[in-house]
């Protein structure tokens, strides 16, 4: 009984966050309120339930529950903070835009708290059941959230792109996790690890489950060459929906990379070292050049996403615990600079008319000043410029590259970085120097820009002082790993 409390007791956060998606679920079939107010405060007040209860374990010790198979370390607890945040800001952002789209219903919320669950558990995932089923539970909420304006064809389209392609390379995964269990006999990530360095294996056997799981967690990123759904699916998806692909599952993607690689697989270090560094050139490559001729904003956003998970990986090539925390630093910074790209289009985008071609940003600056200059930082740190913390994430995965000797892929993630900065500082004279279409002003709700001020002018201040989120990172992965 005394275990079974304990286990209990760790996945209370869990719990909530299960318990709110169903209940929110039948909120709204059974409860008339128009604008949803109810199911949004429900929502809301569970993650910060949930974030209450993960912050009070914060920086303890680790500890492992219902047989081994959930961790409770400072890492998971860091993501899932993350992950909460970036579910609110969602919420907070995407709750007008679907109100006037009349898709702001019970489902919306419910498939976002059940991807977030999903993404709990493949952070805390000790083991690689436990690690596919939280897979297969944000893949299966993803594609209905896509697909859950079911009158746009385009939204349809994408969601059977993503359907496919994600379940081929869940496939492919699983495939991979299978010659890894046939191999060492167990789906215990620690016993994994020990027996890949003690026993005689096959060689050969190892390599191919690597490579399948290598190229799991390459398309859960969208990395070059298994990028090819990310254009699409960011192009065919409504705004919010598109927001919420771009920021919350990137938590879940480095969790799953770090789980695999550096807790199961740390003795293959070598193999896919030199796997994550080629996807990582080639990432950096393909994503900044085809996003200079992009004239959607969406699909230019994704091709920016693209060549930042080659910096995530850059992180993670480098196999120490510098460039882990490096990597959990950059995709803390990468979610707050993503939530407020989308979070500004959405707040640009009328009933019938969303702000996604470019060609919508001429002489912003005359319709609206205080857009174009929160509009003006976000690209700015997406273009990583100083003192913006984007400039910082770069930096600091390219140190911790560096620092293992890995001076010329450094000097090609620098060059990548500049030909990246075209496309940002595009949008930035587009606003300031080109004429706008039309001279009526654009004004908007109060709370959706103080929101987005807080989530703008953050990037700024974090930059000026960046060092409190990279020591919490470098703490958590310090700790656990």
């Amino acid at each position: 009984m005394m275990n079974l409390a304990i286990n209990i007791n760790a996945l209370i956060p869990e719990i909530i966050i299960a318990t709110s998606a169903m209940l929110v679920l039948l909120l709204g079939l059974f409860v008339k309120d128009k604008n949803n107010h109810l199911i949004y405060g429900v929502s809301q007040i569970t993650l910060l339930l949930a974030a209450m209860l993960v912050a009070h374990s914060g920086f303890g010790p680790t500890y492992r529950v219902f047989n081994d198979m959930h961790i409770i370390d400072p890492a998971g607890n860091f993501l899932k903070l993350l992950s909460f945040i970036a579910t609110s800001f969602v919420f907070l952002y995407s709750r007008s835009y679907l109100r006037k789209k009349q898709l702001l219903n019970g489902e919306y919320f419910s498939l976002t708290l059940f991807a977030l669950l999903g993404i709990m558990l493949m952070i805390s995932g000790a083991n690689l059941l436990m690690i596919y089923l939280g897979l297969e539970l944000l893949s299966l909420s993803l594609y209905a959230l896509i697909a859950l304006n079911r009158d746009n064809l385009d939204a349809t389209e994408a969601a059977m792109k993503y359907f496919v392609l994600g379940a081929l390379a869940s496939g492919l995964m699983l495939y991979g996790m299978s010659m890894i269990y046939g191999l060492t006999g167990s789906l215990d990530l620690q016993v994994i690890a020990t027996h890949l360095a003690e026993m005689n294996l096959d060689p050969s056997i190892m390599a191919f489950g690597l490579v399948f799981i290598v190229v799991g967690i390459a398309f859960k990123f969208g990395a070059v060459p298994f990028q090819m759904w990310v254009p699409d699916i960011y192009h065919g998806a409504a705004l919010p929906m598109t927001m919420m692909i771009s920021s919350m599952p990137k938590f879940a993607s480095v969790a799953l990379a770090a789980r695999l690689l550096f807790q199961g697989l740390e003795p293959l270090a070598v193999d896919w070292q030199q796997m994550l560094l080629i996807m990582a050139i080639l990432s950096m490559i393909l994503g900044n050049i085809t996003a200079i001729a992009q004239d959607n904003i969406k699909r230019m956003l994704a091709y920016s996403t693209i060549s930042h998970v080659g910096f995530m990986f850059f992180g993670m090539m480098s196999g120490t615990i510098n460039g882990l925390s490096s990597t959990f630093f950059y995709v803390a910074c990468y979610a707050l600079m993503t939530l407020a790209a989308f979070g500004a289009i959405i707040t640009l985008s009328q009933k019938n008319k969303d702000f996604d071609q470019l060609n919508d940003y001429k002489g912003l600056s005359q319709r609206n000043p205080m857009m174009a200059l929160m509009i003006m930082i976000i690209m700015l740190s997406l273009a990583g410029i100083p003192p913006t913390i984007g400039f910082y994430a770069k930096f600091s995965v390219l140190q911790s590259a560096i620092e293992v000797g890995m001076v010329w892929p450094a000097v090609i993630a620098v060059l990548m970085a500049l030909i990246g900065m075209f496309y940002y500082l595009r949008i930035i004279k587009l606003m300031y120097f080109d004429s706008p279409s039309s001279l009526q002003k654009i004004h908007f709700s109060g709370d959706l820009l103080f929101i987005l001020g807080i989530n703008s002018f953050s990037l700024i201040l974090l930059g000026l002082s960046p060092k409190l989120l990279m020591s919490l990172a470098a703490l958590a992965v310090g700790l656990s790993f």
